[in-house]
């Protein structure tokens, strides 16, 4: 299970960090950077459903639930940890004024809509909390974590339910189809 899982965890890991830098020009598209990134991220977590099959294809064809889930999650994990390097590097290198931007962003959104001053002023004290915690490098990769790990948890359960297949019983007298 090791070699699948480390094979399978850095190359889905290769491609969420290639995605994340090839999605930097689409930033500032709001809606549709949420798209793209959510979109980059399931992609690159394919890679659990097919880490899963191979590492079942090597051991006979069969493989339980807990086994295959714990394929799963470790690849997940790994990539996940792929993902928060790579934005460690985009939110310090490249985008040091996301927080800003995004809270400028969140504020006009509010004034469009016609907030009061009070439901304005509420949503700075918190975007000024929100850029405290980004520009602490532990807390940002807390953060950057639990963004693509439940798509990688829901897609190693799904994957696991799927994939999930049992060593046939043999029963006296009865000749099992190949």
């Amino acid at each position: 299970m090791k070699k699948t899982v480390i094979v399978f965890g850095i190359l889905s890991g290769l491609i969420a960090s290639a995605l994340m830098f090839l999605s930097l020009p689409f930033v500032d598209h709001g809606a549709a950077s949420y798209v793209i990134g959510y979109t980059s991220i399931f992609l690159s977590l394919l890679l659990v459903f097919f880490g899963i099959r191979s590492y079942r294809e090597k051991n006979g064809g069969t493989i339980t639930f807990g086994r295959a889930f714990a394929t799963g999650i470790l690849i997940t994990a790994i990539s996940c940890l792929f993902y928060v390097a790579s934005w460690e590097i985009v939110y310090f290198k490249f985008m040091p004024d996301f927080a800003d931007k995004y809270a400028a962003h969140e504020i006009a959104a509010m004034r469009e809509k016609g907030a009061t001053d009070a439901a304005i002023a509420a949503k700075k004290t918190e975007m000024d909390k929100m850029k405290v915690m980004l520009d602490n490098p532990l807390t940002n990769a807390a953060m950057a974590f639990i963004e693509p790990f439940p798509v990688g948890l829901i897609m190693t359960l799904v994957s696991a339910a799927i994939l999930r297949r049992r060593a046939a019983a043999s029963v006296p007298g009865v000749v099992q189809a190949a």
